[in-house]
């Protein structure tokens, strides 16, 4: 059974001929596959990480967040079909941010409890003594 209204197909609409369909079709199932395969990757990586250090696993796995980022936009934004220069333009001040978020996460921010644990836990610890003692104190009362 097929349904036939009073509107064109969308192919006639968008005059595309079945050979533009196909080469449209495969484009989107090429994206489909590659994106498939690094998530699996991903995945096998995160299941296996014991074998991995901390630092590597993030580099990994951001390296392949944006990979996958960048395919995506070249693919259904349409970048990849631009020249060089447009396609630097674009990405290249987001690669710069994301750059940047990782130094600021991974590198500077990321050391600060490890720059001054020293300093930290002394303080945490007499903290915790005093709320445990202070505790201890009410239950006494009651």
């Amino acid at each position: 059974m097929e349904f036939h209204d009073e509107y064109p197909q969308y192919e006639i609409l968008a005059k595309h001929s079945e050979e533009e369909g196909k080469h449209k079709r495969k484009v989107l199932w090429k994206v489909f596959w590659i994106m498939l395969i690094i998530t699996i990757v991903e995945l096998v990586i995160g299941f296996y990480n014991k074998n991995f250090p901390k630092m590597a696993l993030e580099i990994i796995f951001i390296g392949f967040t944006i990979l996958k980022a960048g395919y995506i936009v070249m693919a259904f934004m349409h970048l990849g079909h631009e020249n060089k220069a447009l396609k630097l333009v674009i990405l290249g001040p987001f690669c710069g941010f994301i750059l940047y978020l990782i130094y600021m996460a991974g590198i500077n921010e990321g050391n600060y409890s490890n720059t001054y644990k020293d300093l930290i836990d002394p303080l945490l610890t007499a903290d915790t003594r005093e709320k445990a003692a202070s505790e201890q104190a009410e239950e006494k009362h009651e």
